[in-house]
């Protein structure tokens, strides 16, 4: 079953209302013209009345096929079916007397549709369609039967030029402040859009935060079993190569234990700073030494380009964690070696993660702006998306694109001054 986007439900269904509003103009218009034809004197062009209002017909049944069979109806087709309601609307007009008939304010009906769901220019366009239909019905027309020596009276003319005055006065501000109060509306529904998403992000952090500290509370005690174990064997044993392996799995448990001693110690705050401000290119560094720590045999070439040296950086830890989750990204994805390239001066840090891996998957950017993890074959998917919410709790950012020769290349800014401010 093919599930219809918001957007096209609703342009269907305001051509659904369309509709029934043109069936009630046309029946009102069929029972004026045979009540005035046959309760009253007055001599109609009944042929070229009809003719129009047959065409109205015509037009709204095929405004129903549309409103039923189409998948979407695009802006352009409203706005064109509500001009042509206009100059039929004209039309009748000019064959009623022009603009001193009552009727003419008509004209404000396809305007403040149009400002209701149409874009500003389009409203505007429909507000100077509409003015120009009523200023050349000032001029050009048929008079009613006896009324035609009206046009010719003083106050008739003041009359009509008054009613001309105020439908023009009255398209100007509608077009203006309905415009302005749509967009209005718009930009609260973005605002709302975003707060929720920022509370749904919120909320996941928070549950990932729980379930963090209890499995850093189950892991404690199996890590320093462990502990205690490869540090029995390394002092039994008699094997170099072996004693190298015994060294690398205590810096892994020790590791790790660091890792879950800072989940444990953030339990219940609201912070997880491990020190203060730090020249930049010394928190790279930092970061590059930690990262090969854990990739003995893995090859990565930095590139820093200072534009200051006085630049500093928050040494926080979830920062640390961020930039090492995103090489590992690059190296699991990459047979050959990866590149970190890095540019700051005293607001902002730029830094490119370059791999040659098979390149952004369809969708990768997108998914990535809606807080989605990532589709390694291996582990939980959570490394991506907490080093975005990290980067955006800090004023950052982190954008994907395709590398040049192929791979991807991943790049995050940062706002120093932010940190500056916001943690001193």
């Amino acid at each position: 079953m093919t599930r219809t986007r918001p957007n096209e439900a609703s342009s269907n269904r305001n051509l659904r209302r369309l509709f029934v509003l043109r069936n009630l103009l046309v029946s009102g218009a069929l029972l004026a013209l045979f009540g005035v034809h046959f309760l009253t004197s007055t001599q109609l062009p009944l042929t070229p009345l009809l003719a129009i209002i047959a065409a109205l017909a015509l037009l709204n049944v095929w405004t129903w096929y549309r409103a039923r069979s189409a998948p979407a109806i695009s802006n352009r087709e409203f706005f064109l079916q509500l001009s042509i309601d206009v100059l039929a609307l004209g039309g009748v007009l000019y064959l009623t007397g022009g603009a001193g008939n009552p009727f003419a304010w008509f004209f404000l009906i396809p305007l403040i549709i149009t400002a209701t769901v149409l874009s500003p220019t389009e409203t505007w366009l429909m507000a100077a369609l509409t003015i120009c239909c009523y200023t050349a019905l000032l001029f050009f027309f048929l008079p009613l039967g006896d009324t035609a020596h009206l046009h010719h009276n003083d106050n008739f003319t003041q009359h009509v030029f008054g009613m001309w005055f105020g439908f023009v006065l009255s398209a100007v501000l509608i077009a203006w402040f309905v415009v302005g109060m749509a967009n209005t509306l718009k930009r609260r529904d973005h605002l709302l859009a975003a707060a929720r998403e920022q509370s749904l992000r919120d909320e996941r952090l928070v549950s990932l935060g729980t379930l963090a500290t209890g499995a850093a509370h189950e892991l404690g005690t199996p890590l320093g079993t462990m502990a205690v174990l490869i540090r029995e064997l390394e002092l039994t044993s008699t094997d170099g190569a072996t004693g190298n392996k015994l060294r690398i799995l205590r810096e892994q448990v020790d590791r790790c234990k660091q890792a879950l001693s800072i989940i444990s110690a953030s339990a219940g705050e609201a912070r997880a700073e491990s020190g203060g401000p730090v020249p930049v290119e010394e928190f790279l560094n930092q970061v590059i030494a930690a990262w090969k720590r854990q990739h003995i045999h893995s090859d990565l070439t930095s590139r820093f380009h200072a534009g200051t040296d006085t630049a500093r950086i928050l040494n926080e830890y979830t920062l640390h964690q961020a930039l090492i989750n995103l090489l590992n990204n690059a190296a699991d994805a990459s047979a050959e070696a990866i590149v970190m390239e890095a540019q700051w001066d005293d607001a902002t840090l730029t830094v490119r993660i370059l791999d040659r891996g098979p390149g952004l998957h369809p969708g990768a950017a997108s998914q990535l702006a809606q807080h989605k993890t990532s589709d390694k074959e291996y582990g939980m998917g959570l490394g991506l998306f907490l080093t975005h919410a990290t980067l955006q709790r800090l004023g950052g950012n982190i954008v994907l694109s395709t590398r040049e020769g192929g791979g991807t290349c991943t790049t995050l800014t940062l706002p120093l001054m932010q940190f500056a401010s916001r943690h001193a």
